[in-house]
C-alpha cells in the first residue's frame, strides 16, 4: 500500500492524544483493546494512520473498536512491544508503509496492518468466547462487591449543592459509546423538560458542542477542558479509596470552587447516585455504559459499583435512546410563526402582482366598510 508520511504524535492515553491530533499526523498509541469511543474520536480527528504498540484487540471480549476504525478508512498498524515511545520524539517525521515505521531510512518497528476482513473474522470468534469473558468478569465483580456493596447500599454522604434536583429530571452525560447521536436524539426532550444537566468529566465538553452548559460536573477532571470548568457549573470532585482526589489540585490551580465526594467505582456511578439521592424523578443517561461489552471495554476491577448503582437507581434510570422514542416531537411556536409569516408574504405578493386581485380586494373592503357605516 502507499506510504504515509507525517509527524509522529505520541500519546499513551488516547483520550488525551486526540485533543492534539491533526489529519496530517501519524498517531502512535499504547492502547490495548481500542474501545469504540476511542475509535470514534480518532476518526473525528481525520488522522490517516494509527500505530499501536499494544494489541488493538486482545480477544478478551468482542471488541468492535478496531473494526470501526478501519472501516472509517484509518490504517491501523499493530506493533505490540515496539519501542516507538522510547526512540521517537513528538513531532518527528516518520513514514509508515506495509506495517513498518521508518525514520530517516531506518526501520523503527515492523507491525501488521489490520484489514476489515480479518477484523470481522476475529470479532465473530470473540463473540463465540463471550461466555468465558462473562464468567471471569462475574467472578472479579463478586470479589470486589464484597468490599463495596455495604457502602454503596447505605448511600453516599453528599454535599449541599445550589442546583435543585428534587422532582426534576436529570440528564447525565458521559463521553461514552454513541454519546453524540444520543445527544442529537434527546434535544427535543431537553427543550421540553429542561432537565438538570449533569456532566461526567468530558461530558461537559460534549454538552458545549451542542450549545448546552452543564449545571453540575462530576469526575476526576482529567478529560475536561478549562473552558468547560469555567462555565459556571458546580464542580464535584470524585475522590477514590484512600481519599486521593486527583482532580482537586487542578481546580485549585484554576482558582475554582469545588466539593469532594469519596465513593467507590467510577465517576459515572457517582453522577447517577448524586442525581438519585438529590431527588430526581427521572434520570436519563447519555453515553453511559449499559451492556456487557461496554463494561468489559472499561476493564475496571470488577465494576461492582456500576452494577450496584444501576440496581439502586434502576426504577428511575432510562437510556437516552429510549427517551427519544417515547417523546413525541411537536411543532413549537416559532416554526408556526415563520410559516404564518411566509403565508402572509405570499398573499401580499400575489395582491401586488395582480391588478385584478387588487380590484377584488378593494371592492370587498369597500363593501365591508359600507356595511359597517364607515
Amino acid at each position: 500500500m502507499n506510504a504515509v508520511v507525517g509527524p509522529a504524535r505520541l500519546g499513551r492515553r488516547t483520550k488525551d492524544l486526540v485533543k492534539r491530533l491533526r489529519p496530517e499526523d501519524v498517531a502512535i498509541v499504547d492502547h490495548a483493546d481500542i474501545d469504540r469511543v476511542s475509535a470514534e474520536e480518532l476518526v473525528e480527528t481525520g488522522v490517516r494512520v494509527v500505530v499501536n504498540v499494544s494489541p488493538s484487540s486482545t480477544g478478551r471480549f468482542p471488541n468492535a473498536g478496531p473494526l470501526e476504525l478501519v472501516r472509517a478508512g484509518v490504517r491501523l498498524v499493530d506493533a505490540p512491544g515496539a519501542t516507538l515511545f522510547d526512540v521517537l520524539s513528538d513531532g518527528e517525521p516518520v513514514r509508515v508503509e506495509n506495517g513498518e515505521v521508518w525514520r530517516d531510512g531506518t526501520m523503527l518497528a515492523a507491525g501488521t496492518e489490520l484489514d476489515v476482513a480479518s477484523l470481522e473474522i476475529a470479532l465473530v470468534e470473540q463473540q463465540g468466547r463471550l461466555s468465558q469473558a462473562l464468567e471471569a468478569f462475574a467472578e472479579n465483580t463478586l470479589l470486589h462487591l464484597r468490599g463495596e456493596a455495604q457502602s454503596l447500599a447505605a448511600g453516599l454522604p453528599l454535599p449541599a449543592l445550589r442546583t435543585r434536583f428534587r422532582d426534576r429530571h436529570a440528564l447525565v452525560v458521559a463521553r461514552g459509546p454513541g454519546y453524540k447521536s444520543d445527544l442529537r436524539m434527546v434535544r427535543p426532550y431537553i427543550r421540553d423538560f429542561r432537565p438538570v444537566l449533569v456532566a461526567v468529566d468530558g461530558g461537559a465538553d460534549a454538552l458545549r458542542e451542542f450549545g448546552l452548559t452543564a449545571d453540575v460536573i462530576v469526575g476526576d477532571f482529567d478529560s475536561v477542558s478549562d473552558g468547560a470548568l469555567r462555565g459556571g457549573a458546580e464542580l464535584v470532585v470524585h475522590a477514590y479509596a484512600g481519599g486521593t482526589a486527583p482532580g482537586a489540585e487542578r481546580l485549585r490551580r484554576l482558582g475554582l470552587d469545588f466539593v469532594t465526594v469519596s465513593a467507590p467505582g467510577i465517576s459515572e456511578d457517582l453522577a447517577l447516585q448524586l442525581a438519585h439521592e438529590k431527588g430526581s424523578s427521572l434520570i436519563v443517561a447519555v453515553g453511559t455504559h449499559f451492556n456487557l461489552v461496554e463494561f468489559l471495554e472499561r476493564d475496571r476491577a470488577g465494576m461492582a459499583s456500576t452494577f450496584v448503582t444501576r440496581l439502586k437507581v434502576g426504577e428511575s434510570l432510562v437510556d437516552a435512546k429510549g427517551v427519544s422514542r417515547l417523546v413525541s416531537p411537536h411543532v413549537g411556536i416559532w416554526p408556526l410563526a415563520v410559516f404564518g409569516a411566509i403565508g402572509i408574504a405570499v398573499i401580499v405578493g400575489a395582491v401586488v402582482a395582480s391588478p385584478g386581485l387588487r380590484n377584488v380586494i378593494e371592492s370587498i373592503t369597500r363593501a365591508i366598510a359600507n356595511g359597517l357605516g364607515l
